[in-house]
């Protein structure tokens, strides 16, 4: 293919791609599945999978547009873990967070356990279970234009679920080595913790110079180069760095959120005006690696990873909701609005099958297999208890706020 032709067909890619998200935002407003399930679905079907649409280098170009798309997510989610709504939100978010991830990784690994499934393989799922997917939620909030007191809580415990999941998978991945008489435990541990603290600090690092640039370098407003410069640069050194992109553009965004003196909001909002087209290509590509045959290889261990993840969500919640006080019953089952399970647990999967060559295949087919059911059942469970909650704006207020906006 001669190089104009390379070009055309570049052009003409994404410029399909972010007209199937036109076209998939415009049918979200109309039917009861959210716009990412759409996306995600249809991204499914261009794939390999059934139609094979997409060029050869969408596949090459996935890794770059998942960290970036992931950056933003986590940048924006820092947002929800300001001083003043930890205050009012802390306990439903620790309490919630926490039990989530023990009720689903103890479940996992008892439930696994009773089907047969060698202990080394439980541990490695108990550790790869509790992590959600965050894109997913918080597109489903922003489409839903949700607010409240349950949708502030929902997106803190997305905030800080990745942390809490990768510390766990960590410790459990190096119990998994320890059990099989891998050598290099110690060392897996060491890069686990390393991921998280080192995400921490260079969140930090980054953070306070962009709150000092946004309240005193341009006073009253943040321009859109600076903001997503500085998203992609800490993306950049995360992935540099070998630690969690996520969690270190979580961290940058909350010392934004806290330490700006003024107009806050505005690196955020500046984001957001970039963060849709870029959503757009993340889910469409994200839909179309998703591969059927791995729905087939799951078996009954697969089965009961998809159940046995589910009751931990639930349980989980409960239980959080209980300790945290929280009487309301949308809040206890709130593990259901974290269902999404693609790209972070992904990355876990890969990285366990480094230790465990020997489980290679059944650990990617259980994690792939249930990717697929989780990321299109999750969203419609996200919507339903937002519009539970009562904090889900109604489709016609939707409406008529988005052509005010337009207008």
């Amino acid at each position: 293919m001669t190089q104009p032709d390379s070009i055309s067909m570049i052009l003409l890619t994404f410029g399909g791609l972010f007209l199937i998200g036109l076209v998939a935002d415009l049918l979200g407003r109309h039917t009861p599945l959210p716009r990412v399930t759409l996306l995600i679905f249809t991204g499914f079907l261009i794939g390999p999978s059934v139609l094979n649409w997409l060029p050869d280098f969408t596949q090459d170009w996935f890794p770059v547009l998942t960290d970036i798309a992931l950056a933003m997510i986590g940048f924006m989610l820092g947002q929800n873990l300001t001083k003043a709504k930890l205050k009012t939100m802390g306990r439903p978010i620790l309490g919630i967070s926490i039990g989530v991830m023990i009720m689903t990784a103890s479940l996992m690994f008892v439930g696994l356990i009773l089907l047969g499934a060698p202990i080394e393989l439980a541990l490695i799922l108990a550790g790869i279970a509790p992590a959600t997917a965050p894109a997913p939620v918080v597109d489903v909030v922003k489409e839903s234009q949700a607010s409240g007191h349950f949708t502030d809580t929902l997106l803190g415990i997305v905030a800080v679920d990745d942390a809490w999941g990768l510390l766990l998978f960590s410790f459990l991945l190096v119990a998994a080595s320890i059990l099989a008489g891998n050598h290099g435990a110690i060392h897996t541990l060491e890069s686990g913790l390393w991921e998280i603290t080192g995400a921490v600090l260079l969140g930090l690092f980054l953070g306070f110079p962009m709150a000092y640039i946004t309240s005193h370098l341009y006073p009253g407003k943040s321009s859109q180069a600076e903001v997503l410069g500085l998203v992609l640069l800490c993306a950049g050194l995360a992935e540099w760095l070998e630690v969690s992109y996520i969690v270190s553009a979580m961290t940058m965004g909350t010392v934004v959120a806290n330490f700006t003196r003024h107009h806050r909001h505005r690196p955020f909002d500046e984001l957001e005006t970039l963060e849709w087209p870029m959503l757009i290509l993340f889910f469409l590509l994200a839909g179309a690696t998703l591969q059927l045959d791995a729905l087939y290889q799951v078996g009954f261990i697969g089965l009961g990873y998809i159940a046995f993840r589910i009751l931990g969500r639930i349980s989980g919640s409960y239980l959080g909701a209980l300790w945290a006080g929280q009487k309301s019953g949308e809040y206890r089952w709130m593990g259901l609005a974290m269902l999404p399970h693609a790209g972070i647990p992904i990355g876990m999967a890969l990285l366990a099958t480094q230790s465990f060559p020997e489980l290679q295949n059944t650990i990617l087919a259980v994690i792939l297999g249930s990717t697929i059911v989780f990321e299109l059942l999750g969203p419609p469970l996200t919507r339903i208890l937002l519009i539970r909650s009562g904090e889900a704006k109604p489709r016609h207020k939707r409406h008529e706020n988005q052509t005010e906006f337009s207008d």
